[in-house]
């Protein structure tokens, strides 16, 4: 089982915050497929080269490995100044 959420902008274009699910993927690359596999919007927002992951709180990438009971979370393109 891998918890994944999802913060500021992508939990509002995907209207949750919260998924738990049990997918056989191994790496991030893998899951964000996975869930593209949910539809066009899903897709675009885990598509774009500046949405941030971290795994276990740690920043990740696509190449970043997803063990049964980690905890992955999405982030928008973050600003500041």
């Amino acid at each position: 089982m891998i918890n994944v959420l999802f913060f500021g902008q992508l939990k509002e274009q995907l209207q949750t915050g919260q998924l738990s699910i049990e997918l056989p993927v191994n790496d991030v690359k893998a899951l964000k497929t996975a869930l593209g596999q949910r539809g066009v919007l899903w897709r675009e927002c885990l598509s774009g080269a500046s949405t941030l992951v971290a795994i276990n709180q740690t920043i990740g990438s696509d190449k970043s490995t997803i063990n049964d009971g980690d905890e992955v979370a999405f982030f928008p393109p973050v600003t500041g100044g």
